[in-house]
């Protein structure tokens, strides 16, 4: 890229510079007589360089004109501000998510498996839809690449296995390992411990950090049955510490498909069992903090919830672009993976070359 490029016309000048040098190079010789017309002198290896010179100062002034059209590479610098939102995702994992009432592919999935599905597109973007719908919602996920992500799940007992992070493809690592709980003694449903824990998470994010919100996406699919804060109270302190809570109550209402046992055969033998949702519990932890409850009866209907809450939690992201010019006058430029010195030097190096060649070895009378 050349900054004034009809300076570039001046280069007609070189080869005219050029014959005005040869025309002139007989100006040192030396007349003898013409009784010598039939000798030739050897021409010695200084004869043989005396172009050099010339051709010095040529490549020098040519070097000059190309230096004042200014030449120069420039490259493209983006640098992307967010004000990114922390989500902390608290999923059930408790017996109950069995239930094969949803569907993936037209195929029966329990509960664990279709939230798990949809929160992948949710954190990464949907690369494919989850439901056969090509309409779905899920198609208008992008994905949260500038937020913060945390995953806590709980049964009876509550864990957090992923800390607030940006590292999503951790993340979803473990959510994939997230399985349902197999002991009944670490059966249940500690809704109210939970959120505290994902409220303590949260907070625990620096005052300084660009983080625009804060906020909690709790599924579950049944009622407060397990631990020692109840689920009210834990949406208070979450009001209090300034963080939302969005609830989905997952599951279809009255009976749901369970498996009870495998037959000799291999095949699942389910039957319906009644269900139960605290909607009334989870609609109010979600009014409290500011947030929704939503209701998730089948995978078309959740990815269009995690759909709705992406476009309530949006991130600010700023794009700057600027252009970040070397000039190849004046600086060392990398050309073709080599460090190119500027082309000042190397005409300045040119002309001390021929000063030196014509003070020395290639000296001529005057």
């Amino acid at each position: 890229m050349l900054n004034n490029p009809w300076v570039l016309g001046l280069l007609v000048i070189v080869p005219w510079l050029g014959w005005r040098m040869w025309s002139n190079r007989d100006r040192g010789s030396i007349r003898y007589s013409s009784a010598a017309m039939g000798w030739q002198p050897s021409r010695t290896w200084r004869l043989r360089l005396l172009w050099v010179p010339p051709v010095l100062t040529l490549t020098a002034i040519a070097l000059i004109i190309v230096a004042l059209a200014r030449p120069r590479f420039g490259r493209d610098q983006t640098v992307i501000r967010s004000e990114g939102i922390a989500i902390q995702l608290v999923i059930d994992r408790s017996g109950s998510m069995r239930a094969l009432d949803f569907k993936i592919d037209n195929r029966h999935v329990d509960r664990l498996t279709a939230i798990k599905s949809v929160a992948k597109d949710f954190v990464e973007g949907d690369v494919e839809p989850t439901s056969s719908d090509p309409f779905s919602a899920s198609d208008e996920l992008p994905g949260r690449s500038s937020d913060l992500v945390g995953l806590i799940t709980f049964a009876g007992y509550v864990d957090s296995l992923v800390p607030l992070t940006l590292d999503h493809e951790f993340l979803l690592d473990q959510m994939d390992r997230t399985q349902i709980v197999n002991n009944r003694n670490e059966d249940g449903t500690a809704i109210g411990d939970a959120i505290t824990l994902a409220v303590d998470k949260l907070s625990q994010l620096e005052e300084e950090s660009e983080i625009e919100s804060r906020v909690i996406i709790l599924l579950t699919d049944g009622e407060n049955t397990a631990g020692e804060i109840e689920p009210v109270q834990a949406a208070e302190l979450a009001k209090a510490m300034g963080v939302k809570i969005y609830t989905i109550g997952v599951g279809t209402k009255g009976q749901a498909p369970f498996p009870v046992r495998i037959a000799r055969d291999g095949t699942v033998i389910v039957r319906p069992v009644e269900v139960n949702i605290d909607e009334d519990t989870l609609t109010k932890i979600a009014e409290v903090t500011g947030g929704d409850y939503f209701r998730a009866t089948n995978t078309e209907s959740l990815e269009k919830i995690y759909a709705e809450i992406d476009q309530m939690e949006k991130t600010e992201v700023a794009t700057e672009r600027w252009t970040d010019y070397r000039e190849w006058a004046v600086q060392w430029t990398m050309v073709a993976g080599h460090r190119m010195p500027p082309l000042l030097l190397i005409a300045f190096a040119l002309l001390v070359c021929r000063l030196i060649l014509e003070s020395t070895v290639l000296r001529q009378l005057a």
